[in-house]
């Protein structure tokens, strides 16, 4: 049965939805396994979830820098199927794979030589949750070639229009981690009780697996994935196109995660149950900002298939039925975090004593919701174009803004709340900037007749 979505012809909205629907699946799936985890930690302790949250960060940063192959991969691949040029598809889809393999063992290989001095500049408070920490960032960074790798796959068959493969082979993971937790967590029979170490495994396991059914849907598929030959030599030009495209993007998210990193060690000042509540926070704030990721996927996928193939008024159109789906999505989150902050917190740590701190998180993030998800397709938009540059400088400005806004609220009678209402206001600039920038002068016009689009050369 064909997988792939046609996005170069028929009406635009079934075919998007048609492939944004499998990857927003796949963004919750992805998003459940941290969610299964603090579920299953905060049953442990509150410093169990802060040494979690903290090695976690690093997680954030190999994913950010895994960008670098596979955003410039997925637009290169998705551009040259939309202009016909399927060997330079192929050509690009390979070296994208190259490079997640290199730079997931360098990162890994850092990440567990370094671990002493990367978990102790959070300052944790407790001597076990220093301890947890270093295990599990061990664990996951140093096998974190199988997240990326599947961020890879599942970009390069995003391009190609199939986005239901990436869902079912990380619904399957998700199953097998939700059985992993809590048998690896707190024991049973002859299964000793690893606590934090355990939950570490059940993730990797999980994405190691996911990375095995990725293996087995692919090797066999006709267009890129059975031409490709990883032994093959790759050349410097193509490199350097995945780069260019790939790189603004990597940095704009590896900022994010650096920046993230300061703002915790701040937060950490307020004791390990502030870093807690933030990192159970951010989880249940994800379910808004991953499944607009998810969506952004397939609008970049969308956007620059039909670049490729010079179709702008397709694009424009697009964009404007993607913002009215993202829209309707962000008021939705903005109105359930706002209205029942108690009741969801509370699901993830029944901890009274710092339920009232996280009920404060959520409902100051909520209003920030609707402009994040603008943000997110917005910047899909451009990345689809090619145009990576102005979502990663408006990203990476604003988002640094949050340190020194912090600093000043955090001195004020807001305290730990003005941390909470830096990161709210930076997205609600951030949404709205980048989507000014692109509705002026992001939007493609019609290319005048014989010109051949951008194509990565």
């Amino acid at each position: 049965m064909n997988r792939t979505v046609n996005l170069l012809e028929g009406k635009i909205f079934p075919s998007l939805a048609s492939l944004a629907l499998p990857i927003m699946l796949t963004s919750l799936v992805q998003m459940a396994y941290n969610l299964t985890d603090m579920i299953w930690i905060g049953r442990l302790s509150a410093g169990a979830v802060a040494a979690v949250g903290a090695s976690g960060m690093f997680s954030w940063l190999s994913l950010g820098l895994g960008l670098i192959a596979s955003t410039g991969g997925q637009i290169l691949v998705a551009q040259n199927l939309g202009a016909g040029r399927r060997e330079e598809a192929v050509s690009y889809a390979r070296i994208s794979i190259q490079m997640g393999i290199c730079l997931s063992a360098l990162f890994g290989f850092l990440c567990v030589l370094l671990n002493r001095p990367l978990i102790g500049f959070f300052r944790l408070n407790s001597a076990v949750v220093v301890a947890d920490a270093r295990i599990y960032l061990m664990i996951t960074c140093g096998l974190v070639i199988f997240p990326i790798l599947n961020q890879v796959l599942t970009r390069l068959l995003t391009a190609m229009g199939d986005s239901r493969t990436s869902f079912l082979a990380n619904a399957a993971g998700m199953v097998l981690n939700i059985l992993l937790d809590p048998l690896l967590i707190f024991g049973l029979g002859p299964v000793p009780a690893l606590g934090v170490a355990g939950a570490a495994a059940a993730t990797v396991g999980s994405q190691a697996f996911v990375f095995l059914l990725f293996c087995l849907c692919v090797r066999r598929e006709p267009v890129i994935f059975s031409r490709i030959r990883l032994r093959k030599k790759p050349d410097s030009r193509r490199i350097r196109s995945i780069v260019r495209i790939g790189l603004p993007s990597a940095l704009q998210n590896m900022a994010f995660s650096a920046i993230s990193m300061c703002i915790a060690r701040m937060i950490a000042g307020w004791g390990d149950a502030a870093v807690a509540v933030q990192k159970v926070g951010s989880q249940i704030e994800s379910i808004s900002w991953m499944t607009a990721e998810g969506f952004a996927a397939a609008v970049n996928a969308f956007t620059a298939q039909n670049f490729g193939a010079g179709n702008h008024a397709r694009i424009r159109k697009g964009y404007r039925i993607s913002m009215t789906v993202i829209v309707i999505w962000g008021l939705l989150c903005n109105l359930i975090l706002f209205t029942l902050p108690g009741p969801v917190f509370r699901f993830f740590i029944p901890d009274a004593g710092i339920l009232p701190m996280g009920i404060q998180y959520l409902k100051i993030l909520s209003l920030s919701q609707l402009f994040m998800c603008v943000e997110i397709t917005t910047a899909g938009a451009f990345s689809g174009l090619g145009k990576t540059l102005p979502p990663s400088l408006v990203g990476t400005l604003f988002t640094l803004a949050r340190i020194p806004a912090a600093m000043v609220l955090t001195r004020t009678s807001l305290g730990l709340n003005g941390i909470w209402w830096s990161i709210t206001v930076s997205s609600m600039l951030k949404g709205s900037v980048l989507l000014l920038w692109f509705l002026l002068g992001g939007l493609p016009k019609d290319r005048a007749p014989g010109k051949a689009p951008h194509s990565g050369r």
